[in-house]
């Protein structure tokens, strides 16, 4: 089974778009969005082809639904127009070597505001537009950056989890590998 995760969509139809795609190109058989679906925020400018309700309808569209969290943006009225759950803080994912990842979108749980957690366990979110891949204290955190603003002149960009060999990508829209992330041997 294959993941793809992708964040920060703010309302931008031509992410959502992309996002769809590559879905399509990897074959990856479940979409998970790490919040800051519709709204740009006020401290972000208008993505490129911002288009909320368009947005909702490609998401509305698939035929297997997204799994997905809250993130900062999101309120209840976007909750009234998309046809999956949006509204909560996490979502626990057992991966394929016994441990676990934690997936929210960042404003409540991150690095300083760590989740329960296991050595070997992974906490994956977005939030801050900046793709990355770090160990500390035995939690390995990834963020797979955003889809519509990326900071730090970093490129736009998704991640796909292999889920049967443990492999985490961070990749570009166009396909190139950003960051690697390899799960380590049987949790305890």
């Amino acid at each position: 089974m294959k993941y793809l995760f992708a964040t920060d969509l703010h309302g931008s139809r031509s992410a959502a778009e992309a996002v769809l795609s590559r879905m399509e190109a990897e074959k990856a058989d479940r979409l998970i969005l790490l919040g800051d679906l519709l709204y740009h925020g006020p401290r972000n400018p208008l993505p490129d082809a911002h288009d909320p309700m368009g947005v909702a309808d490609l998401l509305n569209s698939l035929p297997v639904k997204p799994y997905a969290v809250r993130g900062n943006c999101d309120s209840e009225v976007d909750q009234m127009v998309l046809d999956f759950p949006i509204m909560g803080d996490y979502i626990i994912l057992p991966l394929v070597n016994g441990s676990m990842a934690f997936i929210t979108h960042g404003h409540v749980f991150n690095l300083a505001t760590r989740p329960p957690y296991r050595p070997g366990d992974v906490l994956i979110h977005g939030h801050t537009h900046v793709h990355c891949v770090e160990s500390s204290n035995g939690l390995t955190y990834i963020n797979p950056g955003s889809a519509a603003l990326p900071k730090e002149n970093q490129p736009k960009s998704y991640m796909l989890l292999d889920w049967d060999t443990g492999l985490f990508e961070i990749k570009t829209f166009e396909g190139m590998v950003l960051q690697r992330h390899a799960l380590q041997g049987e949790h305890t």
